[in-house]
């Protein structure tokens, strides 16, 4: 009979992303913000976005494209994200984010981080938010 293989849960992966990424509170995030400089990320499903809006201003690159869309050897590379830049990734509640952001830092990207409680804990914290309209071709007939 043979052992099974060692496992990592999603609960492991995610601690060991937040040990070696860097986590911002909401209040961190508005004052990158106001201040200027920062790409905010908007990692979630486009579905969740027109289900539940968005943090106004930032850019939708799906978690399934994140390193496709970032990674200058990628076929679907976006000329538009730079090395030097400051990212700010969130999801709804933190988990997807932070695996993001340590993906974005083994890709080379050196100034990322992730909103810690996500767009939910954004919301429930006040931040502005702003609806995503669905597409014509994606509404349902109502």
């Amino acid at each position: 009979m043979s052992e099974s293989p060692a496992r990592t849960s999603i609960l492991d992966l995610v601690a060991a992303a937040k040990a070696r990424i860097e986590e911002l509170p909401v209040d961190q995030l508005q004052a990158e913000i106001e201040q200027g400089g920062v790409t905010v990320v908007d990692i979630r499903d486009v579905r969740e976005r027109w289900e539940r809006g968005t943090i106004p201003g930032a850019v939708s690159a799906p978690r399934g494209m994140l390193e496709f869309w970032f990674d200058p050897d990628s076929p679907y590379f976006r000329s538009d994200y730079r090395f030097g830049d400051r990212y700010v990734l969130y999801c709804a509640g933190g988990q997807r984010s932070a695996l993001a952001t340590a993906t974005l830092q083994d890709l080379g990207y050196t100034n990322v981080a992730h909103l810690d409680v996500g767009y939910n804990g954004w919301k429930d914290a006040g931040g502005a938010t702003e609806a995503v309209p669905v597409p014509a071709k994606y509404a349902t007939p109502g």
